[in-house]
């Protein structure tokens, strides 16, 4: 099933309700990615789902491994650009961008290059880097500014929490003044 979006030059640009692709009809009214029926009224065909995957190529990534976004999101995280990302792997900034784009699927070795630049272990990189909420919450609790501020964050109401947020961003906003 397809929601039509807004007719172009006479070509129906439709978004597929499965895997969210927006894109123009096509002539067999199947999506160009998930290939399910772009038509309304046509009932769905169950099948048998295909094994899952390490590394897919295409689709979107519900419920397999989206590395292209894992990378996408370390190197972000990281502050480079594919360049610098790619001279760090010392391969070609195209080939970090294929990579990205799902237009190539890293080798083992690349793997091991990418999680090197990117400062992870191989299965961060395949996560997506995402550590789970206790070793971000004892991270947190290692600032001794955190630590300090803790006991009182308790004790505040909503208001009071948006009045200190507010006053803080303030602080880091405004250049300190020297007498």
């Amino acid at each position: 099933m397809a929601t039509t979006l807004a007719p172009v030059d006479s070509r129906e640009v439709i978004r597929c309700d499965r895997c969210l692709l927006v894109q123009f009809r096509t002539s067999n009214n199947l999506c160009r990615r998930c290939h399910g029926s772009l038509d309304e009224d046509e009932p769905e065909v169950v099948c048998t789902p295909p094994p899952p995957q390490i590394l897919p190529m295409h689709g979107n990534g519900r419920g397999h491994l989206n590395l292209a976004a894992s990378i996408r999101s370390l190197r972000l995280r990281n502050g480079l650009s594919q360049r610098q990302l790619a001279l760090r792997m010392s391969v070609p900034r195209t080939y970090v961008s294929k990579i990205e784009n799902e237009k190539a699927t890293p080798t083992l070795s690349s793997l091991e290059r990418l999680a090197r630049a990117l400062e992870v272990t191989v299965p961060d990189l395949l996560s997506g880097g995402e550590r789970n909420r206790q070793e971000e919450i004892a991270e947190l609790l290692k600032d001794q500014f955190i630590a300090e501020l803790l006991p009182f964050v308790s004790q505040l109401n909503g208001l009071q929490m948006s009045s200190v947020l507010a006053q803080m961003r303030d602080l880091t906003l405004r250049p300190r003044r020297t007498a």
